[in-house]
């Protein structure tokens, strides 16, 4: 009966789609979100799943200003900040990780360039340590989408890409160096050189950063100060490109990063030595032969990710060491002005080695994926279906989804999505020893989601856009963590997540000038229905750490080269048991950000960025036992020059 419920929703959705006059929802103006779905669709990504096959989803893309706004801070600062989605921060040195609509970490993927970035034994991506300056392109993907992108993708996506390389046939040298100094001791070194030829690109970009983190805050109504807090990181990451002819270009591209993390105590700790070491090495290779109706394109990738934790109180020295190999071949043809289809295979292998497991233990997944995009009435209407058939080790999965946008006017449209969600349990959750469970079943369900825009033109005197989505979904065999002296994943049934977002923006221009005022709010339910754990209290209840509410404030000016806003950030409560009965109490943020750009009549540039996080220094935690730091401020200056 539910799989003729459902067939029935997804029947009755293409109807309804089909019926009425349809487009994306989109935020279009000039200083923020700029992805539209419409009569003319703009390019807002280097994949092509975001740019044709995804007309139906909400995608919100972070401008080009936002990320200048962020480039010396953390991918998991920008989003706290500026997106409608949950961050949980263990801190200033602590894990960062997403969640969805309500999704978990492990539900809520990140892919680079298109290849799976979160970690192959945890099954999650660390944001904090995701730099926004190495990125060109960022996406929120929301809502499920495992046929376009692979079983995990249960809540959403963030989507990063660094840019696609630009030959230069006269030829071209251009370099950017940067200095910035914040609070706590905290310091930044960075370079970037990139060269461009007729037939060759080079891009290099580097930087170090350091920090004591030595934050004050509150204990009880007793001052203390963090210890053990300092923090060091070296990021590297080079790309090379080599244009064979008109249609044919290789890329390749290596990323080394590596963080030493101390961990401050919690306040329920009376004493902490602990720190840990992050090491990432991720290489891409990829190649792209373009036509002029079909296009393929083939990439491979290695990542190895190595985490060292240690605890000289309790003489805990651990290691977890795990290896990626990703590689996908696609094609895709475009019959008409109206017509397109791609379809890929992609294929993915994780292993740990033998240091948290006995033994080498894999995962291996393999797929093909095909999507066909429509659009009828003028551009009006824009379809797209799509299909993938997985398997993990011995289990195979169909999922399938579809969506769709139809413009009723230039300024209102609406939009639809339905898609079949799974996640196989990750390699900790099945082997970690001690605590694995080899016994878990898969995550798997559907969701779907809905919504309309009213935009105007960005370009008037005076525009307005408004944004409004509501989502469903259920998931059954969610997994959890918990136990007593050992934790131990487990099934806990059926969870229940909807809710509503909204964006708003609304912008005057006069002269020169530029004000804008912007409003996102999330409201979200996720619920368990069912439980395997008897009497365990959390029938009807809210997922812990999953805020009913959360939204960000936006507003400020622009003249010329100068940019000023500010930035507020509601959080609410979060529950941190399974039952209800105990909770974090809700906190606001407010954020200044400033940007300057001067440019020199000789090509030289000079920017400066700078920024007041918690002005009000106000004492809050995200996560039990993590006091957050109070008032704090990071300024850059970059020079830019040929």
């Amino acid at each position: 009966m539910p799989v003729v419920i459902k067939a029935a929703g997804i029947a009755l959705l293409i109807v309804m789609l089909f019926s009425f006059r349809v487009q994306a929802q989109q935020l279009s103006d000039t200083l923020k979100e700029v992805k539209v779905k419409g009569r003319k669709k703009e390019r807002v990504s280097n994949d092509e799943r975001l740019n044709t096959f995804s007309p139906g989803q909400k995608v919100r893309t972070i401008d080009s200003l936002t990320l200048l706004q962020y480039r010396f801070q953390s991918m998991a600062n920008m989003l706290a900040q500026q997106v409608p989605v949950f961050v949980k921060s263990y801190g200033f040195n602590g894990l960062a990780t997403l969640s969805f609509r309500g999704a978990s970490a492990a539900q809520s993927q990140v892919y680079w360039n298109g290849v799976p970035l979160q970690n192959a034994a945890l099954g999650i991506s660390d944001v904090s340590l995701l730099p926004v300056s190495l990125m060109n392109n960022v996406n929120i993907v929301y809502g499920g989408s495992s046929a376009l992108w692979g079983s995990g993708n249960v809540g959403g996506a963030l989507v990063v890409e660094n840019g696609q390389p630009v030959f230069d046939s006269n030829g071209s040298w251009k370099h950017a160096v940067s200095a910035v100094a914040g609070s706590y001791q905290q310091y930044q070194l960075g370079a970037r050189s990139v060269l461009s030829t007729k037939r060759w690109y080079f891009n290099a970009n580097l930087f170090g950063q350091t920090a004591r983190n030595n934050f004050d805050y509150k204990e009880n109504g007793i001052a203390k100060s963090t210890i053990n807090s300092a923090n060091q990181c070296g990021v590297a990451l080079l790309q090379t490109a080599y244009k064979l002819n008109e249609k044919n270009t290789i890329n390749l591209t290596g990323w080394y990063q590596q963080y030493y993390r101390e961990i401050p105590k919690a306040l329920f700790e009376s004493v902490s030595v602990k720190n840990q070491r992050d090491e990432s090495l991720r290489l891409l290779a990829s190649w792209d032969r373009k036509g002029i109706k079909t296009t393929y394109y083939s990439k491979l990738s290695y990542m190895r990710d190595y985490m060292q934790y240690r605890d000289s109180l309790v003489l805990l020295n651990s290691e977890n060491i795990t290896n990626q190999l990703y590689g996908e071949a696609g094609v895709k043809h475009r019959f008409n002005s109206h017509h397109q289809l791609i379809a890929f295979i992609p294929v993915h292998l994780s292993w740990i080695e033998p240091a948290s497991v006995s033994g080498i233990k894999t995962q291996t997944k393999m797929a093909l994926a095909a999507a066909y995009a429509a659009s009828y009435f003028d551009n009006r209407l824009h379809a797209s279906a799509s299909l993938r058939g997985e398997a993990i080790n011995q289990t195979t999965v169909l999922l399938p989804g579809i969506n769709a946008s139809y413009a009723f006017t230039n300024w209102l449209s609406i939009r639809g999505n339905v898609q079949r969600s799974y996640r196989a349990p990750t390699l900790n959750e099945l082997y970690y020893e001690p605590g694995g469970n080899d016994k878990l079943k898969p995550e798997q369900g559907w969701s779907e989601d809905a919504g309309y825009q009213v935009k105007t033109n960005a370009q008037k005197k005076l525009s307005f856009n408004h944004n409004l989505s509501y989502f469903n979904r259920n998931i059954h065999d969610w997994i959890i963590w918990f136990g007593g002296a050992i934790w131990t994943p487990h099934n806990i049934a059926t969870v229940h997540s909807r809710g509503l977002e909204t964006e708003n923006r609304l912008q005057y221009r006069t002269g020169k000038w530029v004000f804008h005022l912007a409003l996102n709010t999330s409201y979200v339910l996720a619920t368990t229905v069912q439980s395997y754990q008897p009497n365990d209290g959390s029938i009807g209840k809210q997922i812990p750490y999953t805020p009913r509410y959360n939204g960000q404030v936006n507003a400020g000016i622009a003249y010329e080269g100068l940019y000023l806003n500010y930035n507020h950030t509601y959080t609410g409560y979060r529950f941190i048991t399974t039952d209800e009965s105990q909770y974090l109490l809700p906190y606001n943020t407010g954020n200044i950000q400033l940007l300057y750009t001067y440019t020199f009549p000789n090509t030289y540039s000079v920017q400066l960025t700078a920024q007041c996080n918690n002005v009000f220094n106000k004492q809050y935690i995200v996560v039990n036992g993590r006091p957050m730091p109070g008032a704090n401020w990071l300024a850059g200056l970059s020079f830019n020059f040929n």
